[in-house]
């Protein structure tokens, strides 16, 4: 019998819950690939279309060691074809660990008698920004627990309290935040901050496995988490980023409703996710894990690579949860963005370089605790282009405008340079010698292969300006 896939689909409604179980079941099982299948949806996305969920179907049941390399080296060309070779960088810092939900695999949650449960004050938090501006950050996410504490007016305040910390050459151009959903009011409010992307992670996408796993606190409603970018939208903050635990329920599921999210958020407002996170589930204070969906490095590096050829134009993260080797491998298959020099534990950026980490005041535990530098220097190493940029926020270019990355020119116009300026920054301000002396070097490479390009010398020119001490010049 063949599977129509009509029969299950469910209308795209605004803020009407869109995942069913059966379709994105029914899916996998009909999905029968071979290597001519895989080859043609990989062209298919090679030539910057968007896959539907039959087609991701198919990458995600291809499992010959063939097929899987087809798919990874189809990954490395589009991400190269894409993005180029930029690595845009961010920190994650959080402001405030209290919470109501007793999620069974966070090291947050109620029931963890152990916590040390805090929320920065207004000091605390303006230190943490100066320690990370004195490292040469630009571009942070705000986490904080889901409490009342948290309500939107006091993660407006903290947003704005980031954005005024200014610490020599050192200032955050960008404040993403990740945090409980909220109502259209609500995402109103922090919209007026000037926040950038705003993230909520369905966490598990399977109904039964969500309930299991989220028995108490307002997270337990399936529902209302999945529709709260929705409500995000409709509030016109058109720049969101969705994500899943890997780890909690079968990742081909949750890669299909990962793809299905993002056809529903396209559906109905004609622009889909800013950016899509996929952490595994990782070792955090009282929690024990169940091996039965714990996803290994194999299994990883192909999520990666279907990410990446089913949704062509979004942002993909890969976050410090991973080994520093492990990242430098995914890498290649398709990641846009990664945080360097992140500490997770409330206080910790500005603490004493000697003080340790405590799992009992943290999430999760990290799995590369790299300095910032250190991680720049690697990618720099291994030819990549290190970008603090914010000016595509910055300008209006997000939401809808953000599909401009599809015109012809747009990386070369707007990205690479973006990416060099701010590298330039950092090159002058932050980074030893070793590091400064192949930063030089990758601009300059970068500058090569733009040449012809119109708006060379006026990169050349910029760039001097930096060294002369002029900051934040963006095209």
């Amino acid at each position: 019998m063949i599977f129509k896939p009509e029969r299950y689909k469910i209308p795209d409604e605004p803020q009407k819950p869109f995942i069913d179980v059966e379709e994105i079941e029914g899916y996998l099982y009909n999905a029968r690939p071979d290597q001519q299948i895989i080859k043609n949806i990989i062209a298919k996305s090679l030539d910057k279309h968007r896959l539907n969920l039959m087609e991701v179907a198919y990458l995600i049941n291809a499992d010959s060691p063939e097929s899987i390399e087809l798919i990874k080296e189809g990954a490395r060309t589009l991400k190269e074809n894409i993005y180029g070779n930029r690595i845009v960088l961010f920190a994650p810092l959080y402001v405030g660990n209290k919470c109501t939900n007793n999620c069974q695999y966070c090291g947050f949650r109620t029931s963890n008698k152990a916590q040390v449960r805090k929320t920065l004050e207004h000091s605390e938090l303006v230190r943490e920004v100066e320690a990370l501006e004195e490292n040469g950050q630009k571009r942070l996410i705000l986490v904080f627990g889901e409490h009342p504490e948290y309500n939107p007016e006091f993660i407006a305040s903290c947003v704005k309290t980031v954005y005024h910390v200014k610490c020599g050459n050192g200032e955050i151009r960008r404040v993403n935040i990740n945090a409980a959903p909220m109502d259209i009011e609500g995402f109103k409010i922090v919209k007026e901050a000037g926040i950038g992307t705003y993230q909520i992670f369905q966490e598990t996408y399977h109904p039964e496995a969500y309930k299991t796993y989220h028995p108490g606190g307002k997270k337990s409603d399936y529902n209302n988490r999945l529709t709260a970018l929705d409500r995000a939208q409709e509030a016109g903050l058109d720049d969101v980023g969705i994500g899943a635990l890997f780890g909690l329920h079968n990742w081909r599921f949750e890669v299909m409703a990962l793809v299905r999210h993002t056809n529903h958020l396209e559906a109905c407002y004609n622009v889909g996710p800013h950016t899509i996170s996929f952490p595994r589930l990782k070792d955090a204070s009282t929690v024990n894990l169940d091996p039965k969906f714990i996803v290994n490095d194999d299994e990883f590096s192909r999520i990666v690579a279907i990410l990446r050829l089913a949704v062509p134009y979004t942002g993909l993260i890969l976050t410090a949860r991973e080994p520093a080797q492990l990242r430098k491998e995914i890498l290649r298959f398709g990641v846009s963005q990664i945080d360097g020099g992140t500490k997770i534990e409330l206080g910790a950026y500005a603490a004493s370089k000697n003080d340790n980490q405590n799992l009992d005041k943290e999430q999760f535990k990290i799995n590369d605790d790299r300095s910032l530098n250190e991680v720049i220097d690697e990618l720099l190493h291994e030819d990549y282009l290190p970008s603090f940029c914010t000016a595509c926020y910055r300008l209006g270019r997000t939401g809808e405008h953000f599909m401009e990355f599809s015109v012809p020119g747009f990386i070369k116009r707007f990205c690479s340079p973006n990416a060099m300026l701010t590298l330039a920054e950092y090159l002058v301000d932050y980074a030893p010698e070793k590091t400064a002396k192949k930063g030089w070097e990758i601009i300059e490479n970068n500058l090569n292969s733009l040449n012809g390009h119109q708006d060379v010398p006026e990169i050349r020119d910029r760039i001097e300006r930096i060294k002369s001490g002029e900051r934040d010049l963006y095209f």
